[in-house]
């Protein structure tokens, strides 16, 4: 099965599969919605936290420009030109290796 995939640098990878962080922050948006994978990157390398894993599947549900509101969900500061990716039913799963890509990528699940 394949899977639309996006990277997230750690801690913040870990946040969303625990269900903490809840909205990603971006400087670009996007179109698509469904089900996402969220994609541990390699660096930085933070002991204790897995890099260069799947970690979790979301559900996009909206994109849109970031408020200040949303700096609680999104674990992070407002900033210029932020798009808020809202993520809901996020769903841990068991962590497998995966080679990361920028943008939204790609990933097959062998089921």
């Amino acid at each position: 099965m394949q899977h639309k995939a996006l990277s997230v640098k750690q801690p913040y990878a870990s946040m969303i599969a625990q269900g903490s962080k809840t909205i990603e922050t971006r400087n670009w948006p996007t179109k698509y919605r469904g089900d996402l994978l969220i994609v541990s990157t390699q660096k930085p390398i933070i002991p204790g936290l897995p890099s260069g894993k799947a970690l979790c599947v979301a559900r996009l549900v909206d994109c849109r420009p970031m408020l200040v509101e949303d700096e609680g969900p999104a674990r992070c500061r407002w900033y210029n030109g932020a798009w808020a990716w809202v993520l809901e039913d996020i769903r841990p799963i068991q962590p497998f290796n995966v080679r990361g890509h920028l943008k939204l990528y790609d990933v097959v699940i062998e089921e």
